[in-house]
This record gives structure tokens, C-alpha cells and sequence, in this order.
């Protein structure tokens, strides 16, 4: 038995599930999915095959000549679920597993009307990374097992189903709809994605259409409507697109992530709308994931960096593309930012081994390790290779490492291996094994230089004059916020307020930023603010620093814990999760 994914049940010496058939209908009153997951192996086999649940209720398993095949559920295991042994008659060719997921599964997130934005209808959506698609589909759920599969979604009929894949058809039954869809690309398991509600589309190009509620759509669409020139960008720098369409879905205020990079229909949340198009940057994020990450993705979780450090760097160039070097140099500086606070968080709690880029996470939940460390260091680590050869050499030794590694899933090692083999020296240059596996942020790290940086750095820490403020772009804003000492008198605060109105300002990058500097400040005014954010707002980019600015200080912890009590429920339950234990790591620590 070898099991290479610390996360997954998966074994190398199984046969290999190569596709998926998936028939599934969607019951809002039970909450639950009654499905059927046909696996098609890659060569007829037999013996045992285990594969990945997580609360699945497994009715029946039947072999391609619809013999019942033997199966044991084991109990489950924290972390990974329960595996589910089957046991294949000799020369099986695929093997049907009859279902019912439970009305709490992981991936899922079931919404009652009143929490969508129209108001009438209920919505269903998916969010299968980490290691969540096998609450949904019993399957062998380790990125190391790429599958296609052809789905068909049993929706009300009052509503439209979307699945990151290719449309079929729509054919209506009565009170319900049949939806079709297929994915002919290889993807990892954890980019299986798809949502039900009351949707409307608006066409952005030739390859790219956005979809939202009815009430959100029209702002969405003026909102990303260059799109088309993002597309053009990354096959600029990275070559064509390989996912035929890139259609993107406004998903309710509890999508836990900024956005989730599902081929051929990323996920974004609707704090991207912020009227100004200043937040449209994570969809190049999403955009570039196209590239690393879906086309050449990490082998498992302990690799993560080579998915986003890779995204993190081909993010930033194609915003450098776009708007030119000086935003793409404030972007990095938010990023260097970002990175130094986690390292930071880690190594204060005794947990350097999260600030490595090849982590070591056996018996660590995935989720509970997320972090912008293999996101940050990633990107400077490839910026380090960068700086040695040239841009040039590195965007041709880029091209050639995406097309080397195609449609496949790779450890460190392959890459440290491909990159010793197409730029021999480069790594023992740069002393590769202190990013690789070294705790923390290696001293020669490239440092990133800026007019318009300095000018935010130079800034002094007063009360900025009104044309000053109008100046500044709501990257600058983000950064000096961000460098203002803590605390600050509430009279200071107060007078920012009353300047610029940063409460009850529509873009979250700064208003985020503002309400943990005034709640480290002691400026009681905007406690309501951060009330209403906590209970509308699911991103964990800004749970995380408004929950955390609450636990840190003696005073506020009771009013953490409360508000989280209050509106966990409407919590995507990845979130809910981790700021659960956020919580009670705080109060178990005094």
C-alpha cells in the first residue's frame, strides 16, 4: 500500500479512476444530493479500490455488468473522512456508486432565500478545495488523480444550475430541469464545482460571460467587462488558453475565498463589486490559475506554492500588462505586506514548519494551513530565478515548464529537477534549498522598488489633507492605512472619519484596513461597522484580520465570540471551521 497524499485514501498500487459520470438531483427541502457516481477506471482491473467519502451514505456499488460489487465504509478518521473499500471482480471495467450526501456536507453551502440578494429563491454552490469534492462524489480526491467527467444536474425548474464544464443542454420535466454538462479536460478533483439559484448571464467577449442574481448582474458585468483583455494578456506571456471559455459567477456574500479558480466558470465573491473596477485584479488571479494550477497543478497540499506562487507571479504580470509597472508594484508591496504578517503569526506561535514552501502536513488539515505564505514567498521565489536569468530567459523557461507538465500534477522535486535541468547553476545560485525548505523569508529576497511606493512610505502619519486623500488611489489608501502606527487617539480616528468617510466606504480592501486600525485604536465609532461586516460579509480575507483584531485585545473578545455565535450560520462551513478554532484558540490561551 502507498498512500503519497497525506490527505487522501488513495493508493498508487489501485487501479486509477480516469472519469467520472455523475447523475445527481438537487433536494433543497432535505438538503441533501441523491446521486449516482459512475467511476470509469484507466485499463479493466480487479482487486481492491479505495476512494474517498466524507459523510456519504452509500446505498449500493454495482460493477459495469451490473453485478453488486462488495464495499466496506469504514468509520471515518478526522482530516480525511472514510474510506471506502471496494473489492472489483477481475477485469472491471467501471464501478457505479449509489448515494446520499448529507444535509451538513462540507462542500456545500444550502441558502435559504433571505440570504441571497433577490430575495425569493434558495441557492446551492460548491467549494470542493481543499479536499471537499468527496463530501459530494465518492472518488479518489487527491489533485495527484486527474478526471473528465460528464454530469447531469436534476434542478427545480424555477432555477438554473451552472457547473464549471461544458454546457449540453437543458431539457424540462415537469417541476424539474435536466441539466448537461461535460469536462473533456483532466482536472483535479477539488476543481469539480456547481451552483443552483434564480441566475442571470450577460455576455463580456467571444469567450467569457458573467453570471449572477438578477439584481447583481448588470453592476457585475460593467464591473469586469475587460475581461477579454486579461484573456489576451496571459496567452500573451503563457500561450493559448486551453479551457475554451472563461465565464465567471457572482456568487452569494458567504463564498468563503476571493474567488475560486473552477475551469471554464470561476466562482468570485461580490466584494469585487465595488463600483470602481479597483478590485477586478482577482479576477487576473483567478485568469492566471488557468495556466499554473489547473493546467500544470501541485501533486497535493505540501506543494501548494507551485499552484499559487506560480498564480501570484503571472497575477502581477498580467496586471503590469494592463496598468503598467507602478500598480503592479503597489499590488507586490500589499503582497510583501501580507506575507510578513503571516511569517510572522507563524513562527510567534511555534509553527515555522507553515512558513516553508514544501510543508510537511500529515495529520494537518489543509484548510487550518491555508495561508498567504506559499502564495508571497512563492512569487518572490520565482522572482529570485527571475532576477539571475533575466525575463526574457525566465518567460521562455515559463512557457516550456507549462507545456513540459501539461494537463499534469507535479511535486517539488520535478520542478526543482526541471529547473536544474533547463537552468543548470541557477538554483545553488540562489541558495534554493533556504526558500524550499527554510522557515521564514530568506535575506535575499528581491525587495520591491516604486516611485509611487516611496511616495506612499514617505507619507507622514497625520491627518492627510483632503486633496491628498482624493489623490490616492484605494491601493495607496490600503498601504498607508496599513504602515499607520497602532494605536492611534480616537480623536485621530475620528477625524479620518469625519474626512473621508473610510466606515462606510464601498471598497473592503480599505475598509478592512481602516477598521482594524481603529479597532486596535480604541475607536469605539466603528463597531457597528464591523458588526454588519462580520454578519453579511463570508470572505475569510476579511474575517480573519476583523476577528483577529477583536481577539487581541482583552476588552473585545467577549464581543468576538458573540458576534460569531450570532451569524455563524451563515457561514460557509470552511469558514465557519476555521474561525470556530480561531475562537477557541484565542480563549484557551487566556
Amino acid at each position: 500500500m502507498a498512500r503519497l497524499d497525506p490527505h487522501s485514501y488513495a493508493d498508487d498500487t489501485h487501479p486509477r479512476v480516469a472519469s467520472l459520470d455523475w447523475e445527481a438531483g438537487v433536494d433543497f427541502s432535505s438538503r441533501t444530493l441523491e446521486a449516482v457516481a459512475t467511476l470509469e477506471l484507466a485499463a479493466p482491473a480487479g482487486g481492491p479500490l479505495d476512494l474517498d467519502t466524507r459523510d456519504l451514505a452509500i446505498a449500493s456499488v454495482t460493477d459495469d455488468r451490473g453485478r453488486a460489487v462488495p464495499f466496506t465504509l469504514h468509520p471515518a478518521e478526522p482530516i480525511f473522512g472514510a474510506r471506502l473499500s471496494i473489492e472489483l471482480p477481475e477485469g472491471t471495467r467501471s464501478v457505479a456508486v449509489r448515494y446520499r450526501t448529507a444535509p451538513d456536507a462540507s462542500a456545500l453551502q444550502w441558502l435559504e432565500p433571505a440570504q441571497t440578494a433577490g430575495g425569493k429563491e434558495p441557492y446551492l454552490f460548491s467549494q470542493c478545495q481543499a479536499i471537499h469534492a468527496r463530501s459530494i462524489v465518492p472518488v479518489q480526491d487527491s489533485p495527484r488523480n486527474r478526471i473528465t467527467f460528464t454530469a447531469r444536474l436534476t434542478v427545480p425548474k424555477a432555477l438554473r444550475g451552472l457547473m464549471a464544464a461544458a454546457f449540453d443542454g437543458r431539457e424540462e420535466q415537469g417541476d424539474v430541469a435536466v441539466e448537461s454538462w461535460h469536462m473533456p479536460q483532466p482536472i483535479p478533483p477539488y476543481l469539480l464545482a456547481f451552483a443552483v439559484g434564480d441566475l442571470a448571464s450577460r455576455e463580456l467577449g467571444p469567450r467569457s460571460r458573467v453570471w449572477a442574481e438578477p439584481s447583481v448582474v448588470d453592476k457585475a458585468a460593467w464591473e469586469f467587462a475587460d475581461v477579454d483583455q486579461m484573456i489576451t494578456a496571459g496567452e500573451a506571456l503563457y500561450g493559448a488558453y486551453a479551457w475554451d471559455r472563461f465565464d465567471i459567477l457572482v456568487m452569494p456574500p458567504s463564498f468563503p475565498y476571493g474567488g475560486m479558480e473552477n475551469p471554464r466558470l470561476t466562482f468570485v465573491t461580490p466584494t469585487l463589486l465595488a463600483g470602481d473596477r479597483s478590485q477586478v485584479r482577482v479576477i487576473a488571479h483567478e485568469l492566471a490559475h488557468a495556466w499554473s494550477g489547473n493546467l500544470v497543478t501541485n501533486a497535493d497540499a505540501e506543494h501548494f506554492w507551485l499552484n499559487e506562487g506560480w498564480t501570484r507571479y503571472a497575477e502581477l504580470r498580467i496586471v503590469e500588462a494592463l496598468e503598467g509597472e507602478g500598480d503592479a508594484a503597489l499590488m507586490a508591496a500589499i503582497c510583501r505586506r501580507d506575507l510578513d504578517e503571516a511569517v510572522a503569526r507563524f513562527l510567534e506561535s511555534g509553527q515555522g514548519g507553515l512558513t516553508r514552501l514544501r510543508t510537511h502536513l500529515w495529520g494537518i488539515d489543509p484548510d487550518e494551513a491555508f495561508s498567504t505564505v506559499p502564495y508571497e514567498k512563492g512569487n518572490l521565489f520565482l522572482h529570485a530565478i527571475e532576477g539571475q536569468i533575466g525575463r526574457t530567459r525566465f518567460d521562455a523557461f515559463a512557457k516550456k515548464y507549462l507545456d513540459t507538465f501539461r494537463f499534469g500534477s507535479i511535486t517539488t522535486d520535478q520542478f526543482l529537477a526541471f529547473v536544474e535541468g533547463e537552468l543548470p547553476g541557477v538554483l545553488a545560485t540562489i541558495d534554493a534549498p533556504v526558500w524550499i525548505d527554510g522557515e521564514g523569508i530568506p535575506a535575499s529576497a528581491p525587495t520591491i522598488r516604486a516611485d509611487r511606493l516611496d511616495a506612499v512610505n514617505a507619507m507622514p502619519f497625520d491627518v492627510p489633507s483632503v486633496e491628498t486623500g482624493k489623490a490616492l488611489t484605494s491601493t495607496e489608501w490600503n498601504l498607508w492605512l496599513e504602515r499607520v502606527p497602532r494605536p492611534q487617539a480616537p480623536t485621530w480616528c475620528a477625524a479620518i472619519d469625519d474626512r473621508f468617510a473610510l466606515t462606510t466606504s464601498g471598497n473592503m480592501e480599505v475598509k478592512v484596513s481602516w477598521l482594524r486600525l481603529a479597532l486596535a485604536s480604541g475607536y469605539d465609532a466603528v463597531v457597528p461597522e464591523v458588526e454588519r461586516v462580520l454578519g453579511s460579509v463570508g470572505r475569510m480575507k476579511y474575517l480573519n484580520p476583523l476577528y483577529g483584531a477583536l481577539l487581541a485585545k482583552k476588552e473585545t473578545q467577549g464581543l468576538a465570540k458573540a458576534i460569531f455565535e450570532r451569524v455563524q450560520a451563515g457561514y460557509h462551513p470552511i469558514a465557519k471551521q476555521v474561525m470556530r478554532g480561531r475562537i477557541e484558540k484565542a480563549f484557551a490561551a487566556g
